[in-house]
């Protein structure tokens, strides 16, 4: 048993100097340990704060797989009080009812296979038996049907099948003998199998695989509720699903605790911020909610196209019919024109066209092998005639889990050509829509090549041009449900480098996987540094780092393992060369957009016109860290849903950095992003490192994508061996294997571009 002294707690919240260094954690978790018991005796928990409740709305995402609707629900320290902060939150779950029904409605279009279902599925369903009433784990789904499957049972004089032993044991006579599989609700070492028909899947099976891009877009929608109903859910619904209000003058199950909590939604101030003005070479940008249109403008900087080319990539859709077909022509012409009109230099005439053999079915050749090699080959052979162009424009008839990401490969990694992507469904739609997806290709085209798409007037860059200083953004991905064990992690580095803050090229790394902290930051900040003293001839006098993807409780392993390596990394650029010691002014700031905090303007006259607070919001006080220098920006306008701001916290700073700021200067600074014509959500700096990691997956998208995955099982390992070294010796062929892969990583011609845009 732990005592804690409330009165601590109390001089904590209160702010006094004496007890910065308090640590209000293990208390902070005993409560949140009180206010969520109620919950977790009714309800089902996904992670460590979300609840989920039977009766609770429900959707169809697809078959065998339902969005239910719950709410988080923790308690947070703040400034002179503790306060709850519960929102609406939603997951995928296994649509309960019979197992053998479910495979049916998976395998409808199938023809002759038996029936099964994905990996990813089994591994996230519970099953309970119709004979016996027991609940089990569905460890895997067989090849081989009840007829057909045997076992020895000493009961029943030796070998029967499953059909034979529920026959007689059960007196069951099933109705699925010869097509549907048995499962295996045992284990690897002693399967216990049992027809699919006497499985009851149960409620409340959260899904732990990936959804596909249907059932994802699903989700969103039926999330994406306006501010004011989300708000009334949280009310009327959340807080007495989990036991913290209900009607008025009724008890709560937390009033034995002696705890109180105000049902009522905490009033906070804030203020808005108004946008920066923007500069184009040609033409006024005006902004309005956060975005602005470029019809007349000109890019402040325009790249120059030396030659480029056209690949499509045709799965037999019959979109395009050929290199003539007139579509085809209009649509390379239109974008060849729009690029400049934006100011880009572009040959006269037209691309060089290339069209490899169309892709075969996916039964013919599922990883897309072949046709990459296709491609590959054909881009080689035009590279040893023709030399590099500055970029080609590839269009496809389809989304491809392999194609894209297999000629990003072939691009960034093999060959070292910037490649820009488009779907032909959207680039052959009517005149108004296809300028506009146009326009924003462009952007990215003019960002690959190194051109600045706009800047922001002098005025509000004042604060980023009193020294020389340098803006970092960092970010980990990790593989995510259905990658091959041992798969690793992506780190990357991006840092801008001049005194515009536009272009910002990328290091990258991977490492060891779900490791969120930096094996190599030390070298991948040296190669950004060195990047900008080569454009600078100086290094920069100060560094604002942006990190992402870093929970509260990993603020100090940043400070503990990733703040000596930046230290580390400024002390090995002290040469004779420099004469004088580099040390330059460091500030640390964190990034988070995994929060729950939600912000409701009080009245129509703070709101824009879905109910959301407006762009350029922030709020300072009221919820924010007793100690900590934090706040919330919300930069951008909510298209969609209730928008979600980010919280920034400074947790290293050698600048001063005023409240002021950091706050406009962040805003600001979010109106910088290169691909949109719209202010973004998260500083850009930090968004382009989470853009690079993502085009890193796409180098070891054979280990991400777990079509070829091996299985290791203690009976092929011998005896000796458990299953959790088997796991982890299958883990590191797998790592070894991805290492392998990637190789050098990015070709050296791509390492001063943004590549990844």
């Amino acid at each position: 048993m732990r005592f804690f002294i409330l009165s601590l707690l109390h001089r904590y919240l209160e702010g006094k100097p004496e007890y910065r260094d308090y640590n209000a954690l293990p208390i902070n978790s005993a409560l949140n340990l009180v206010v969520q018991q109620y919950a977790n005796r009714n309800g089902i928990r996904v992670g460590n704060s979300r609840y989920f409740f039977p009766s609770s709305q429900k959707i169809s995402l697809g078959p065998g797989v339902e969005a239910w609707q719950g709410f988080y629900a923790s308690v947070r320290p703040s400034h002179k009080q503790l306060m709850v902060n519960v929102n609406v939150c939603m997951t995928a779950f296994i649509e309960p009812g019979n197992l053998a029904q479910r495979l049916m409605d998976f395998n409808r279009h199938s023809r002759g296979a038996m029936p099964t279902l994905p990996p990813s599925m089994v591994k996230s369903i519970r099953v309970r038996t119709k004979h016996l009433g027991h609940t089990k784990k569905l460890l895997a789904i067989g090849s081989k049907s009840a007829r057909n499957e045997f076992f020895n049972c000493e009961e029943l004089g030796g070998k029967v099948s499953v059909e034979q032993y529920f026959e007689r044991k059960h007196k069951i006579k099933l109705d699925h003998p010869t097509d549907l599989p048995v499962v295996n609700i045992g284990s690897a070492k002693r399967p216990n199998w049992v027809p699919a028909e006497l499985c009851e899947i149960t409620p409340g099976n959260a899904y732990r695989g990936k959804l596909s891009d249907k059932e994802t877009a699903q989700m969103i929608r039926y999330a994406c509720n306006p501010p004011r109903v989300n708000a009334e859910e949280i009310i009327n619904k959340g807080f007495p699903a989990l036991g913290l209000g209900g009607p008025a003058g009724t008890q709560t199950p937390i009033d034995g605790f002696g705890i109180g909590i105000d049902p009522n939604m905490t009033v906070v101030p804030g203020r808005e911020l108004p946008p920066p003005r923007l500069s184009y070479r040609v033409g006024q940008a005006r902004v309005a909610n956060g975005s602005w249109n470029i019809l007349d403008v000109k890019f402040h900087r325009g790249a120059t196209i030396s030659s480029w080319w056209v690949l499509v990539i045709r799965d037999g859709r019959g979109i395009i019919k050929g290199p003539n077909d007139q579509n085809f022509m209009g649509l390379v012409q239109g974008f060849a024109s729009k690029l400049a009109k934006s100011g880009m230099n572009i040959p006269a005439g037209m691309p060089r066209l290339l069209s490899p053999p169309t892709i075969p079915p996916p039964q013919s050749d599922p990883q897309r092998i072949q046709a990459l090699n296709n491609i590959r080959e054909g881009l080689k052979a035009e590279l040893a005639q023709r030399g590099k162009p500055s970029f080609i424009l590839v269009l496809l008839e389809n989304r491809d889990n392999y194609i894209y990401p297999g000629i990003k490969r072939i691009g960034d990694v093999e060959l070292g050509i910037q490649t820009v992507h488009m779907q032909l469904e959207k680039a052959l739609g009517d005149q108004r829509k296809q300028d506009q997806y146009f326009s924003n290709v462009a952007l990215k085209v003019n960002t690959k090549l190194g051109g600045m798409n706009h800047l922001l007037e002098d005025n509000a860059m004042r604060w980023l041009r009193k020294k020389k200083t340098m803006m970092v953004g960092i970010d980990v991905t990790h593989p995510g449900p259905g990658s091959r064990e041992g798969t690793p992690s992506i780190a990357a580095v991006v840092a801008s480098v001049d005194d515009s803050f536009v272009q910002f090229p990328a290091s990258l790394r991977i490492q060891e996987t779900k490791k969120e902290m930096l094996d190599e930051l030390q070298s991948m900040l040296i190669e950004r540094l060195l990047v900008y003293e080569k454009n600078n001839r100086t290094l920069p006098a100060r560094i604002f780092v942006y990190r992402d993807g870093v929970s509260e409780g990993q603020f100090d392993a940043v400070l503990q393992e990733e703040l000596p390596q930046m230290l580390e990394a400024f002390k090995k650029l002290n040469t004779k060369e420099r004469k004088t010691p580099y040390k330059p002014q460091l500030s640390v700031i964190i990034c988070g957009k995994r929060h729950h905090a939600r912000f409701y303007p009080t009245n129509s006259q703070y709101a824009d016109r879905n109910g959301n607070t407006r762009p350029g919001t922030v709020v300072d006080k009221g919820i924010t860290g007793v100690f900590d220098f934090d706040f919330y920006l919300q930069a951008h306008a909510g298209l969609q849903g209730s928008v979600k701001a980010t919280h920034y916290t400074v947790v290293y700073d050698e600048n001063d950095l005023t409240a002021n700021d950091v706050q406009q200067g962040t805003h600001d600074v979010s109106y910088l992003y290169a691909r949109a014509t719209k202010a973004v959500s998260l500083i850009p700096a930090a968004y382009y490192a989470d853009l690079a990691c993502e085009r890193g997956r796409c180098y070891l998208n054979d280990f991400l994508v777990d079509d070829k995955a091996s299985t290791v099982a203690p009976s092929e390992r011998g005896s000796q061996w458990s299953v959790r070294q088997a796991r982890e010796e299958e883990a590191k062929r797998v790592f070894d294997a991805a290492k392998k892969s990637w190789g050098e990583g990015l070709h050296p011609d791509m390492r001063g571009s943004m590549f990844y845009i």
